[in-house]
């Protein structure tokens, strides 16, 4: 499942500002994927603006991967933004797909889910 809100800050806006948000939660940018630009480099066109970024929590992460080496294929969160009918969009894996296929239980399990609320607390700040 994807989780997906939306907000009627343009766009540029919601991307000038996330470094700092994402922050005030716990999380650092590790890096971005602006795939309108990637993809015209090789020569293929997509209409939308689409950037997808990679958020980390250090504490969160070390204690996900030291449970559980193949939780490393999520990691780091990524977050996608994009604009859709003059609405921006963000989007990103539910924390019920990462729980549902990993099989995480327990003390890990509470501690995603705070962490995805925190994603969610971002994503919604707008």
């Amino acid at each position: 499942m994807i989780y997906k809100t939306q907000t009627h800050y343009p766009i540029d806006t919601v991307k000038s500002q996330l470094k700092e948000k994402a922050k005030s939660v716990g999380f650092g940018i590790l890096g971005s994927y602006e795939f309108k630009k990637i993809l015209k480099n090789k020569g293929f066109e997509i209409e939308k603006d689409i950037t997808v970024y990679e958020l980390c929590n250090p504490s969160a992460a070390a204690s996900a991967l030291n449970t559980l080496a193949e939780i490393s294929v999520y990691l780091p969160c990524r977050l996608s933004i994009y604009d859709e009918n003059g609405v921006t969009i963000l989007s990103t894996i539910g924390i019920e797909d990462i729980l549902s296929s990993t099989g995480i239980e327990g003390e890990l399990k509470q501690h995603m889910q705070e962490i995805f609320e925190k994603i969610r607390a971002l994503m919604n700040s707008w």
